[in-house]
């Protein structure tokens, strides 16, 4: 399965394009459509949007991939975009250690899509942006149109 057009739009709007390297919310390096740094990448001259196109689509490679490997469920588009996006944001360590993922898992996607609704906060504090973006994946997983002020 691939991200569709729906999910790639709010991962780019929720992401947002930067040229230049910036940390994020963690304090890693990152570049574009939220490109983490690897060693030996630096990109001291910034990128334009289309480098940051083909590395947002070699980053969603091994992201889609990491979605299908953890979940053991069948999916549909909506329940796999939203999923994506998560993982993109969160990285596929902590869809694997959430309970999102074991409620999935074990076939409880009612469950499993308010979970998504709990990874609001940048650490203790509840965080408008990622309220936003986990409301617009719900309404993915639910097959909702995203509402524009949700998938800013």
């Amino acid at each position: 399965m691939e991200l569709s057009s729906a999910g790639m739009e709010l991962l780019m709007k929720s992401e947002g394009f930067r040229q230049r390297v910036y940390l994020d919310v963690a304090g890693y390096p990152t570049i574009g459509y939220g490109h983490r740094l690897v060693h030996p990448e630096t990109f001291s001259q910034g990128i334009t949007e289309a480098q940051a196109a083909r590395l947002l689509a070699a980053d969603l490679r091994e992201t889609e991939r990491a979605v299908e490997r953890l979940v053991k469920v069948p999916l549909d588009q909506g329940q796999f975009d939203a999923l994506v996006d998560f993982c993109y944001n969160l990285g596929p360590g902590r869809l694997a250690q959430s309970t999102l993922l074991e409620r999935l898992n074990a076939g409880d996607y009612a469950a499993a899509a308010q979970q998504l609704l709990r990874w609001d906060h940048a650490g203790s504090q509840e965080n408008a942006a990622l309220k936003a973006r986990r409301e617009a994946e719900l309404a993915l997983w639910n097959h909702s149109p995203i509402p524009d002020e949700q998938a800013a």
